[in-house]
C-alpha cells in the first residue's frame, strides 16, 4: 500500500495537540479510514476557509486508565417529543469553569446512553461524558425510545424516522436549556452519532441542519450505496433478551481495555437494557444521502473496526455535501474505540475537529 503522505502547514497550534497536519493525498490507498464528528457550539476563533482533511489520529495520547475519581452521576431529565418522554442525561463541567460547548450524544443499536457514554470502572476512565466535561464541555446523551430510562411507545417498534425526529427534539430542548443557563445561548450542540447511532445524526442533520454546529459520524456502519429491505406489514415485535455476550461483542483488540472494564461494560449493559429494542422500516434509512449533509462532518472510527469498513468510509467522506469535512482513523481502536485505551485519542481527534477555525459564513459573515 502506498503511504499516507503527511505534509506540515502554516496552521495555527492546538492547545493539546500542537501544530495541526493536513494529510495531502498524493499515494492514499483504499487503507485510509474515516470518522465522523459531532457538532458544538461556536468558538472565537478568527474563522477561515474551510478545511478538507484525511488524516490519522494522533497515537502519543496517554491511555484511558487513569486513578479513581469519585464522579457524580448523570442528572437525568425528561423531554416529551410528541408527548412521549425520551430520557436525556446530562454532566456539566465543575462549577464556574468556562464552558467551551454542547455536545449531545447519540448511541448505537443495542446499548443505551450510560453504558455507551458513562462507563464508570474503579480505579479506570472509561467515561466520554466525563472526558468532554474535564476538557470544558456540558454532555448530553439521549436514550431513544424503548433504550434505558425511556420506554417504548405504543406501537413497541422504533424506526429511523421516528429516531430522527426526537433526536431533533431534544436537541431543541438542550439549545433552549442552555440559553436559560446562559445569556444569549450556547447556539446548537456538537452532536456524536456511535454506530447506528451515526446512521440517526445523520437523517436528523439532513432534516434539521440548524439544530447542527457539526456532526461526527464514528464507527458509521453502513455502506452508502447499500440497500434495506422494508418490514412486513405482518411483522411482531420480538422483545428479545438480550446477552453477556453480545454486550462484550464490540471488543474485538487484544489488550485495549481491561477485563474489569468488559465486566463492567456488561453489567451496566444488561441492567440499562435488558430487552433488545426492536427497530422496522429500516428502509427509511433510503434517505440518507451524504451529498445532503450541510453541515461539518467529520467522519471518524477506530483502525480494526470491521463494522466500519475503510472503503464504505471512503464512499462516505467523498461524498459529504459540506466542503468542512474530515476523515480520521483511531490506531489500534475497533468499534468503541471510545471506550477503549484509544479514548484520549479519539477524544482528541473529535475536539481538534471541533475546535477548529470556523470556516466564513454565506455572505462573508
Amino acid at each position: 500500500m502506498p503511504p499516507m503522505i503527511m505534509r506540515r502547514l502554516d496552521l495555527p497550534r492546538h492547545p493539546r495537540l500542537g501544530v495541526l497536519a493536513r494529510a495531502v493525498s498524493g499515494a492514499v490507498s483504499g487503507a485510509v479510514l474515516v470518522a465522523a464528528c459531532s457538532p458544538i457550539e461556536e468558538s472565537n476563533r478568527p474563522e477561515q476557509p474551510p478545511v478538507e482533511s484525511v488524516a490519522a489520529a494522533s497515537s502519543d495520547a496517554p491511555k484511558a486508565v487513569a486513578a479513581a475519581v469519585t464522579r457524580a452521576p448523570a442528572r437525568r431529565h425528561e423531554v416529551r417529543v410528541d408527548g412521549h418522554p425520551i430520557a436525556v442525561w446530562e454532566k456539566r463541567p465543575a462549577p464556574r469553569e468556562p464552558i467551551a460547548g454542547v455536545f449531545m450524544l447519540v448511541h448505537g443499536r443495542t446499548w443505551s446512553a450510560l453504558p455507551d457514554f458513562d462507563l464508570q470502572v474503579p480505579g479506570e476512565r472509561r467515561s466520554l461524558m466525563d472526558a468532554l466535561t474535564d476538557r470544558g464541555y456540558v454532555a448530553y446523551a439521549v436514550d431513544l425510545r424503548g433504550y434505558g430510562g425511556t420506554p417504548r411507545d405504543r406501537t413497541e417498534w422504533l424506526t429511523p424516522d421516528r429516531a430522527a425526529a426526537d433526536l431533533a427534539g431534544t436537541l431543541e430542548w438542550a439549545q433552549a436549556r442552555e440559553a436559560g443557563l446562559e445569556p444569549g445561548g450556547r447556539g446548537p450542540a456538537s452532536v456524536l452519532g456511535w454506530s447506528m447511532g451515526s446512521l440517526v445524526s445523520q437523517l436528523c442533520a439532513q432534516r434539521r441542519p440548524e439544530l447542527f454546529r457539526d456532526v461526527v459520524l464514528f464507527g458509521y456502519p453502513r455502506d452508502p450505496n447499500g440497500t434495506y429491505n422494508p418490514t412486513p406489514a405482518d411483522a411482531t415485535p420480538e422483545r428479545r433478551q438480550n446477552t453477556a455476550q453480545a454486550a462484550a461483542s464490540d471488543f474485538i483488540t487484544p489488550d485495549v481495555i481491561s477485563r474489569a472494564a468488559i465486566d463492567a461494560y456488561v453489567e451496566m449493559s444488561l441492567k440499562s437494557d435488558p430487552v433488545r429494542v426492536d427497530w422496522r422500516d429500516l428502509d427509511q434509512f433510503q434517505a440518507l444521502s451524504p451529498e445532503a449533509l450541510q453541515v461539518p462532518t467529520l467522519v471518524i472510527h477506530g483502525a480494526l473496526d470491521p463494522y466500519a469498513p475503510v472503503q464504505n468510509q471512503a464512499a462516505l467522506f467523498e461524498r459529504v455535501g459540506h466542503p468542512d469535512r474530515a476523515w480520521v482513523v483511531v490506531p489500534g481502536g475497533d468499534h468503541a474505540a471510545h471506550l477503549e485505551d484509544t479514548m484520549n485519542r479519539f477524544v482528541d481527534a473529535v475536539l481538534d475537529f471541533v475546535e477548529r477555525p470556523r470556516a466564513p459564513q454565506a455572505g462573508g459573515l
